[in-house]
């Protein structure tokens, strides 16, 4: 290629790069008579440095440059505002972590007898099933909120559906600080829970709207994130607000917390609607505004264009939403039966993992493991104390791991080796739990938590928004979330008695589900790295099959005898 040459092939690998723009469009983009498209000549400005991770810069007609904000990577305020968004995720973690340290003191008054001071007693004792139907009300709670989410979400927007759904989190928070009896907590745990679905629902579907093709693996990990971190915290808490009457404290923090977010959802220009949801409704100049927000220092005019065209075109493709029945069965414009199954396969694999059943119980298997007596285990803080609130913190830098590397390697591949090194380190547990052997058994915990944080455990979050068209995701994503909060309901349940039926072999269950990802993973997970959605229906649309590892069918190459002729007279 000689020197001349040079630009116009810069020229054509632009436009490549860059997705078609339909000239419908750009009208409603904003751009009038008075403002002219800009070239798609690629700069020197993208390669000097200055554009400080974007991956392409354009020159407008009087050569100034321009960052394309679609391909701009997390900036300060993208991370902000899934941070805050993300803090209905921190306490979705509290809500779940809270439970676990204090759980002895609280069902089993290992602080001592039952007593009564200022109208509140110091325990509310129950047996392992009915403590195991408490916890496990949070996630039943969770479905009842998941299943109300997409309406909400769809209706008041995403923002404002975080705001009201925090008043589920501070009276599920004042329940349980006042609790004077089992049936209180319960119900305290299923109001609570409400608010865990809705959040699990929404939080993900905002971060996926508002974030960059470039940062949505990151951001993708950050709910999964955000949440262990609430478990970590809540650990740390417990340490000190463990006994009795402290314990009560400890649940009320739930509630500050969702003031405290609240607080900082109202503040009018600090966290924008997503933007995709304000086209969806026809607001579409406080889009445009809401999008140059988070692209700030951009030029969004071409990523709005990509957006007004992408839901012109499904509003175009589907007169009327489908119901989600047509959806499952395949009956809509493009067959979407296999993305759909995997969709929900993750999200309920994320539970009957059995990870849950370790950021619930942990306290008392370590206590079991590790031979703790009645007067050790009121020396709080105890070993299994500790322990329990190192693998939160281990599990939230194994998150941090998987996002980085994620985008690296691809989701097929880093699922692949989470949920097979989980599969190991639960055997492990199973050695260490039979031969008695308590540092191994908390070893192992820790591993465990280590390997499925760092894929299986975020992956789940990201499918729904990368793998569904727009107008199935509302119905479909609210429908794995249920799935994802039956499963732990029914993990959290069947926790403690499955620990009292199985004794050393309790983690055996999980092995054989966590063996069932990995399959899942390798024959037929679809792999979304740097893919758009339309790519990826269009590889894997059709029914429920098998479509990686050796046993995929390859449709055969035809090739017209025609074709061949001219070979065969040249080889003549």
């Amino acid at each position: 290629m000689t020197a001349a040459d040079a630009p116009a092939a810069m020229h054509l690998h632009a436009e490549a790069a860059l997705p078609s723009r339909p000239a419908s469009i750009h009208h409603a983009a904003g751009t009038g008579a008075g403002q002219s498209m800009p070239s798609l000549t690629t700069t020197a400005s993208a390669t000097d440095g200055k554009s400080k991770g974007f991956a392409i810069a354009e020159a407008d007609e009087q050569g100034r440059a321009r960052a394309d904000s679609r391909y701009s990577r997390l900036n300060r305020r993208l991370l902000l505002c899934a941070v805050v968004a993300a803090i209905s995720s921190i306490n979705y973690g509290w809500v779940i972590g809270s439970v676990n340290i204090p759980a002895m003191v609280i069902e089993q008054c290992s602080d001592g007898p039952e007593t009564w001071t200022s109208g509140f007693p110091s325990c509310i004792p129950m047996n392992k099933t009915l403590w195991g139907l408490v916890v496990g009300l949070t996630p039943l709670g969770a479905w009842a909120g998941s299943m109300l989410s997409g309406l909400a979400a769809d209706r008041f927007g995403r923002k404002r559906t975080l705001v009201y759904n925090n008043a589920f989190y501070v009276v599920g928070a004042l329940l349980a600080g006042t609790t004077t009896s089992v049936a209180q907590l319960a119900i305290a745990r299923f109001v609570s829970g409400i608010g865990c679905g809705v959040a699990a629902n929404v939080v993900s579907t905002y971060n996926s709207e508002v974030s960059t093709i470039r940062a949505r693996g990151l951001l993708g990990g950050f709910q999964q994130l955000m949440i262990l971190a609430g478990v970590f915290l809540s650990q740390v808490a417990a340490i000190g607000l463990a006994g009795p009457p402290l314990w009560r404290v400890l649940f009320s923090i739930s509630a500050a917390i969702a003031i405290g977010q609240t607080l900082l959802l109202l503040l009018p220009l600090l966290v924008p609607e997503s933007p995709k949801f304000l086209v969806s409704k026809g607001r579409v100049v406080e889009a445009q505004a809401a999008l140059q927000k988070l692209r700030r220092g951009l030029d969004t005019s071409l990523e709005f264009e990509d957006l007004l065209a992408t839901l012109d075109s499904a509003a175009h493709r589907q007169v009327q939403q489908p119901s989600m029945w047509q959806v499952l069965s395949g009956r809509t414009e493009v067959d979407l039966r296999h993305l759909v199954f995997c969709v929900l396969f993750l999200m309920a694999a994320q539970q009957w993992s059995g990870v849950k059943g370790v950021l619930f119980y942990s306290t008392e298997i370590l206590s079991t493991s590790f031979h703790l007596t009645k007067e050790e285990e009121r020396a709080i803080p105890t070993i299994a104390q500790l322990l329990t609130m190192g693998i939160g913190a281990v599990g939230a830098m194994a998150v941090v791991v998987g996002m980085v590397i994620l985008d690296k390697f691809g989701r097929r591949t880093v699922l692949r080796i989470s949920s097979l090194a989980t599969t190991v380190f639960a055997v492990l547990i199973v050695v260490g739990s039979k031969l008695d052997i308590g540092p191994m058994v908390a070893t192992a915990m820790y591993l465990f938590s280590v390997a499925f944080q760092s894929g299986a455990g975020f992956i789940p979050y990201l499918c729904a928004s990368e793998l569904l068209p727009y107008y199935a995701l509302g119905s479909i994503s609210g429908l794995a979330t249920a799935v994802n909060c039956l499963t732990l309901f029914v993990v959290s349940f069947t926790f403690p008695i499955l620990n009292d039926a199985l004794g050393a072999y309790l983690f055996v269950p999980f092995v054989v589900t966590n063996g069932a990802t990995f399959l899942f993973s390798v024959f037929m997970m679809p792999e979304a790295k740097g893919r758009s959605v339309a790519d990826i229906i269009d590889e894997y649309k059709g029914p429920i099959r098998i479509v990686a590892g050796p046993f995929v069918r390859h449709p055969p190459i035809h090739t017209s005898p025609t074709s061949v002729l001219p070979e065969k007279a040249g080889g003549g």
